[in-house]
C-alpha cells in the first residue's frame, strides 16, 4: 500500500475486514433470529470477495467494492447518528478515509475545493515510532504509554479554523510478523526507552516492513475548537517577548477567531496606569489599541463614558457595544469610546477589563466590523481565558520590569533607590525607540538645582600606619632570614653566604629609619630570587637547616608571598572599622529617604565617605522645601556623631587600635549633578560646580591658617564652610546636639590655609562627647528633629 507520508514504516498495511466479520460468524451462533439473518446477509454479500477478509494493499479496490464495504461497515455507521457524528473509517495513522458519516463529508465539503486531510505535527520519524511502540504492545506484550492527543485542523466554510481531535478504535487491528520481525528482550526496550529520538536504533530493533497490519481503525471525532483555542491563547501568551515578534497579534487574532467562530475578529491592548489614572499605549509589533486609536496615552476620564468607566475600572467587568454606530448617533458624536471606534469603521466590540484582584492592568479590545456579532452575550466566551490574559499580563509586567533593570544595569550600573524612577522613565522611552525600530540610546540624567552635603570618617594618619605596618614585617622577615644565614655559614663556611647576609643587613639598615616608595618591591625581589633558590638548596644538604627554613616559612603568607603579620592587623581593622561604620551608615540611611527622598552614595577608602544630593528634581511628585534640606544637615550632624561613638565603641577590640577623625562640607549653592555613562556614576556638572569637587577633595589635607595644625583631629569633628549664614545654622544645630549629649564645650571657628584655586573656607570644630557605655546611649524621633528645626 502506497504510505500517506514519504519514508518508511515498520507495518505493511493491508486493508482488511476479518475481524469484524469475524463478529458476524459468531452471530450466526446467536438465538436472536433478527440477529442471525443480518448476519448471513452481510457474510454473503462478501462471500464473492475473498481479499475483504484476507487483506489488500490496492487502494482501488475499495472504489470497486464501494457497496460492499459499506454494507460490512452498515452497523458501525448508524444511519441515525450520521448527521451528529464525526465519524471515518480509515488506516491508523495515514489520512486515508475511505467511510464515513454524513457530518465529516459535510465538514470536509465546507474545508473547500483543494483541502487536503493532514493529521497535525505527525513528522517523519514520529510517525515510524508510534507504529513501533504499537507493535511493541500488541506483539510483544511491552505496554508503553504512548499516548497523545491527534488532531485534524480543518477550515469551516467562512474560512475560521476548527480544530477535531481524533479518538481511534482499534478493535479490527491485527498485527502478523513477518520473516524479518526479531526477538528483543527487556533489554532492548530498555534501551528504546533512553534514546526515543534515535530513529535509526527504533528501525534496528524493529525493522522496516517487519510487520503485517491488516485490518482498520473507526476514528470518532470531537470538535474541540473552544478548548483548543484556550489552550492557544494560553500558549501564545507563555513565554518572554512575545510583544517583539512578528506573528504573535496574528496568531493571537486568528486564535480568537475561532474561539468565537468568526471571521475577521481584531484584537487590541490598551495598558493602564493607576498612577495618572491613564490609558497607555503598549508598545510591540502588530500591537494596537482601538480605545486609544494611535494616541500614546490619554485620560481615562476622557477615553470612557460613565457608564462603560463604571463596568471596566470599578466593577472589573466587560462592557460590549453590540452596536457602535447607534450609540454614536445616540450621544450625537461626543461621547467616548463610541466616538473613537466609529471613526475606525467599527460597528461592535467587546472591551473586557485585565484586572488582578480588582486592580486594572489594561484591557482586551475585541472589534468588529459588522453590527452584533460582538454582543453581551458571547462575550462570556472569556470567562474561562481571562485568567491567562492576566497572568500574561503580569509576567509581562513583571518582564519588563527586569528588562528595564537589566537596560539600566548595563547602561548605568546600580542606582540609588531615591533617583531609579527617573532612569525607569529613560528605560522605557529607550525600549520604546527599539521597538519602533529606531536607533536606540541612553540619553544623560541630569538633576539640576539640587544641594550637595558630603561626608567623611577617615582613618588618621593611615598611610604613615601603613608604611609602619609593612616595615615592620619586612625587619622580621629579613631579620629571620639573617639568622638562618648565620647557621650556613657556621656550618658550610661558603663565603657567598656571608655576601648575602651583608646584603640581608644592608637591607636592615635602609628600612629601619625610613620605608622608602620602592624598598618593598626591591626586599621582596631580592628574597625571591635570590634567598629562596638558596634556602631551596640548603633544605635538601642539611636536616637542622632544613628544620629552621620551614620554621621560616610557616611565618610566610601564601597570598603576598612574605612576612604578613603586621599588615594583617592592619588590614583586618581598617576592614573591620569600614564595615561596621558603613553598616550603620546605611541603615540610618533608610530612615532619612523615609523623611525625604534624596541621593545617596557612600563608598569605603581608608574610612567611609559618602554624598548625598538632595532637591526637587530628585523628589520627583513630591514638594521640596529648603526645611527638608535643613533637616537632612541636622540628621548627618547627628549621625556622623553616632558613627565616631561607633568608633570608639569598637576600637578596643581592634586588631591594631586605629583613630579616626571626621569631617562633614557644608556648600549652600544648589547644582547640577550629571550621571556620567562612561564612568557609570554621579557628578557634579558644569565648570561652575567643579569648584565643590575640588574643595571636597582637598579639605582633609588643609591646615589652620598660620599654624601647622591639621584641621581635621581625633575627637573631633570639623564642618567646613564658607558663608556667614551656614556658620550660624550649624552653631544651632551644635548647641542642640551639645544638650543632647553629643559634644563637649569644647567648640571652635577656625580659619583655613587657602586651597589650591579656593580660600575663604572657615571650619567649625566641635570636640565629641563619646559614651561609655549602651546604657548612655540616646535616639532622636524624626518629631525632635523637626521641633528644632522651627524653633
Amino acid at each position: 500500500m502506497k504510505q500517506d507520508y514519504n519514508g518508511e514504516a515498520p507495518m505493511v498495511q493491508l486493508v482488511s475486514f476479518n475481524k469484524l466479520l469475524n463478529h458476524y460468524d459468531e452471530q450466526l451462533k446467536s438465538k436472536d433470529k433478527s440477529l442471525v439473518a443480518r448476519a448471513k446477509y452481510v457474510l454473503e454479500q462478501q462471500a464473492p470477495y475473498p481479499e475483504l477478509r484476507d487483506g489488500f494493499d490496492d487502494l482501488s479496490v475499495l472504489e470497486k467494492r464501494k457497496e460492499v464495504i459499506s454494507t460490512i461497515l452498515a452497523d458501525t455507521f448508524s444511519p441515525v447518528l450520521t448527521h451528529n457524528e464525526i465519524k471515518t473509517a480509515s488506516i491508523a495513522f495515514e489520512n486515508l478515509v475511505f467511510n464515513s458519516s454524513k457530518r465529516f463529508q459535510k465538514i470536509i465539503e465546507d474545508a473547500g475545493e483543494g483541502f487536503e486531510l493532514e493529521m497535525r505535527n505527525m513528522p517523519d520519524h514520529l510517525h515510524y515510532i508510534m507504529q513501533c511502540t504499537v507493535i511493541l504492545g500488541f506483539y510483544y506484550g511491552y505496554m508503553l504509554d504512548f499516548k497523545r492527543p491527534l488532531f485534524y485542523d480543518i477550515p469551516d466554510k467562512n474560512g475560521v479554523m476548527r480544530h477535531y481531535r481524533i479518538l481511534y478504535n482499534a478493535d479490527f487491528m491485527e498485527i502478523i510478523p513477518t520473516e524479518k520481525a526479531k526477538k528483543l528482550n527487556q533489554n532492548d526496550v530498555d534501551e528504546l526507552l533512553e534514546n526515543f529520538e534515535d530513529l535509526e536504533l527504533w528501525k534496528e530493533k524493529i525493522p522496516p516492513n517487519s510487520f503485517i497490519s491488516k485490518g482498520f481503525v473507526i476514528s470518532n471525532m470531537f470538535d474541540v475548537t473552544a478548548e483548543h483555542s484556550i489552550s492557544e491563547i494560553k500558549s501564545t501568551l507563555i513565554g518572554s517577548n512575545k510583544r517583539g515578534s512578528d506573528n504573535f497579534m496574528l496568531d493571537f487574532q486568528n486564535t480568537f477567531s475561532s474561539l468565537f467562530n468568526l471571521n475577521g475578529i481584531n484584537v487590541g491592548f490598551a495598558g493602564y496606569d493607576p498612577n495618572t489614572n491613564k490609558f497607555l499605549k503598549i508598545h510591540g509589533k502588530g500591537i494596537e489599541s482601538y480605545l486609544l486609536k494611535g494616541q500614546e496615552m490619554e485620560s481615562c476620564d476622557a477615553m470612557l463614558c460613565d457608564y462603560s468607566y463604571g463596568k471596566l475600572l470599578k466593577d472589573s467587568t466587560y462592557y460590549a457595544i453590540s452596536n457602535v454606530e447607534k450609540y454614536y448617533k445616540k450621544s450625537k458624536g461626543k461621547v467616548q469610546p463610541y466616538k473613537n471606534l466609529y471613526e475606525q469603521g467599527i460597528k461592535s466590540a467587546i472591551l473586557a477589563p485585565i484586572a488582578d484582584k480588582g486592580n486594572l492592568l489594561g484591557v482586551l479590545e475585541l472589534v468588529s466590523t459588522k453590527v452584533n456579532e460582538l454582543n453581551s452575550i458571547n462575550a462570556n466566551k472569556l470567562v474561562d481565558v481571562m485568567p491567562y490574559i492576566v497572568s500574561a499580563v503580569l509576567r509581562s509586567i513583571e518582564e519588563e520590569q527586569n528588562l528595564i533593570d537589566a537596560i539600566i544595569q548595563h547602561e548605568c550600573t546600580t542606582v540609588h533607590s531615591s533617583v531609579y524612577w527617573k532612569f525607569q522613565e529613560e528605560a522605557k522611552r529607550f525600549m520604546t525607540d527599539e521597538l519602533s525600530g529606531n536607533q536606540p540610546a541612553f540619553k544623560e540624567i541630569v538633576f539640576k538645582d539640587v544641594y550637595p552635603l558630603y561626608g567623611q570618617i577617615d582613618i588618621k594618619d593611615s598611610s604613615r600606619e601603613r608604611n609602619l605596618a609593612i616595615q615592620r614585617d619586612l625587619m622580621i622577615q629579613l631579620s629571620e632570614i639573617n639568622s638562618i644565614l648565620s647557621e650556613a655559614l657556621k656550618k658550610f663556611k661558603l663565603p657567598i653566604y656571608e655576601e648575602l647576609q651583608f646584603r640581608v643587613n644592608d637591607y636592615l639598615e635602609e628600612i629601619k629609619e625610613t620605608l622608602y616608595t620602592n624598598s618593598e618591591q626591591a626586599i621582596f625581589d631580592f628574597v625571591q630570587e635570590e634567598i629562596n633558590p638558596v634556602f631551596h638548596h640548603l633544605k635538601r644538604e642539611d636536616k637542622y637547616l632544613n628544620d629552621l627554613i620551614i620554621a621560616y616559612e610557616s611565618g610566610i603568607d601564601m597570598g603576598t608571598e612574605s612576612y604578613y603579620d603586621h599588615r594583617r592587623n592592619y588590614d583586618e581593622s581598617v576592614m573591620e572599622i569600614n564595615k561596621k561604620l558603613a553598616a550603620m551608615l546605611d541603615k540610618k540611611q533608610i530612615e532619612a529617604q523615609e523623611m525625604f527622598p534624596h541621593y545617596f552614595e557612600r563608598y569605603k577608602t581608608d574610612g567611609v565617605e559618602h554624598n548625598m544630593y538632595i532637591g526637587k528634581e530628585i523628589a520627583n511628585d513630591r514638594n521640596f522645601d529648603s526645611l527638608y534640606l535643613n533637616n537632612l544637615r541636622l540628621w548627618q550632624l547627628q549621625v556622623m556623631v553616632e558613627m565616631e561613638n561607633k568608633h570608639y565603641e569598637l576600637k578596643p577590640n581592634l586588631p591594631l587600635q586605629l583613630d579616626v577623625a571626621s569631617l562633614m562640607l557644608v556648600y549652600s549653592t544648589p547644582l547640577a549633578i550629571r550621571f556620567r555613562m562612561d564612568e557609570k556614576k554621579f557628578d557634579v556638572d558644569g565648570t561652575y560646580n567643579a569648584r565643590y569637587e575640588i574643595i571636597k577633595k582637598r579639605i582633609d589635607k588643609s591646615y589652620i591658617k598660620g599654624t601647622n595644625e591639621r584641621l581635621t583631629q581625633k575627637g573631633k569633628l570639623a564642618i567646613v564652610y564658607s558663608q556667614k549664614k551656614d556658620e550660624k545654622e550649624y552653631l544651632r544645630y551644635v548647641k542642640f546636639l551639645k544638650s543632647k549629649g553629643y559634644f563637649t564645650n569644647n567648640i571652635e571657628i577656625v580659619e583655613l590655609e587657602g586651597l589650591q584655586g579656593v580660600t575663604g573656607l572657615k571650619a567649625i570644630r566641635a570636640e565629641i562627647l563619646y559614651k561609655k557605655d549602651e546604657k548612655s546611649a540616646k535616639t532622636f524621633t524624626y518629631n525632635d528633629l523637626m521641633e528644632e528645626l522651627k524653633a
